[in-house]
């Protein structure tokens, strides 16, 4: 990906950021400030807090419902940011665990409320065993329970996770994932026939937490042949450190999750599936469908794991399969065979889970 596309989508997103409404008139109304607080910094943050909070608030600023910032916790805290916020969003560990009862204090007394924002289950021992093993050391862990438990709502993507926040809460609200349609608009085709004609692409992406969702595809891909007489590969993006026999791992270019969004977009006649495994463990049951999503919104067949969080998906065209790999290999070779995503998905997608078209949640939650 050219690095002058992720500079200019940074300064896109700046200029997004501080954009007001036009004023009606000298006795028009301020519009509210909502503030956040998550990693990175001037449009570059992880992937998560461009799913769950950049892009959001981007598209409030965007409709001239708010003016939206960024927050310095330290200057929030000692008063250098005196900015009158109506609410400030903090993102799950972002906060240092010495630094949320200050933070937390600081709004208080300054009458803003604090909205927390957590999108994995960081609450039950097996969740807490699951990232303790993708390097989450326990000072982040306490972070987010300790913001969880002061914030005045917390908002979370699923159901499911709803009800393991709810205990610890004061109050949990459900807003589910949805795709920023700036991003996921299909554009321009990347060439792509330089790759292998001689085979299949299957692509898997997501986090170091899912290294041991990729083992259950183990025996699904090992020696796996379309109806057409060509072997099927998994590729893989994210997930795993290392390469297997059984699979290939895709290096994306540098870019944050805006640019990264933009090569899978051109570069989507690459695959011809997506696939999104969850083993049945308590943590996964929290899990959102973001994956299904995001293989439908590149035009490709989704194949997932029978679990809770790809319920709604699977009642809109995407394949869940249960756990066994004789059910998982016809299902990514029919899907394979069809090679684009079931037209009710794209629907779904496009109509119900798309910023814009995805309700007032957002808004209520921040702004009621």
């Amino acid at each position: 990906m050219p690095r002058d596309l992720v500079r200019r989508a940074a300064r896109r997103l700046r200029r997004s950021l501080t954009r007001t409404a036009p004023a009606t008139g000298s006795g028009s109304a301020p519009l509210p400030v909502v503030g956040y607080v998550v990693a990175g910094a001037h449009g570059a943050h992880p992937a998560s807090a461009h799913v769950r909070v950049v892009r959001r608030t981007e598209h409030l600023a965007a409709a001239g419902t708010a003016t939206v910032r960024q927050v310095d916790p330290a200057g929030f805290v000692d008063g250098t940011d005196d900015t009158t916020y109506a609410v400030v969003l903090v993102q799950r560990d972002i906060l240092p665990r010495a630094s949320v009862g200050p933070f937390l204090d600081a709004a208080h007394a300054r009458g803003v409320r604090v909205v927390a924002e957590v999108d994995d289950d960081f609450f039950t021992a097996s969740g807490r065993e699951r990232l303790a093993r993708a390097e989450y050391d326990p000072d982040r862990l306490a972070s987010i329970d300790a913001l969880v438990r002061g914030a005045d709502v917390v908002v979370v993507s699923t159901t499911e996770l709803a009800e393991v926040v709810r205990p610890i809460a004061r109050e949990v609200v459900v807003v589910r994932n949805a795709l920023d349609p700036t991003l996921w608009a299909p554009g321009l085709v990347v060439d792509t026939g330089h790759l292998p004609a001689d085979e299949h692409r299957v692509l898997y992406m997501g986090t170091l937490t899912h290294a041991a969702d990729l083992e259950l595809l183990r025996d699904v891909f090992t020696d796996l042949v379309a109806s057409d007489g060509r072997p099927v590969r998994l590729e893989v993006i994210g997930v795993a450190e290392d390469d297997a026999d059984w699979y290939r791992r895709v290096e994306v270019p540098d870019g944050h999750y805006p640019a990264f969004a933009r090569w899978l977009v051109d570069h989507r006649q690459r695959w011809r599936a997506g696939v999104a495994p969850l083993r049945d463990e308590e943590f996964n049951r929290a899990k959102s469908d973001l994956k299904a999503l995001e293989y439908v919104a590149l035009g490709l067949p989704a194949v997932v794991s029978d679990r809770p969080s790809y319920a709604e998906a699977a009642a809109h065209g995407v394949v869940a399969v249960p756990d066994d790999p004789s059910a998982w290999r016809a299902a990514v070779v029919a899907a394979v065979d069809r090679g684009t995503a079931d037209p009710g998905a794209a629907s779904w997608v496009a109509g119900e889970r798309t910023i814009g078209t995805d309700g007032d949640g957002w808004r209520r939650v921040l702004l009621g």
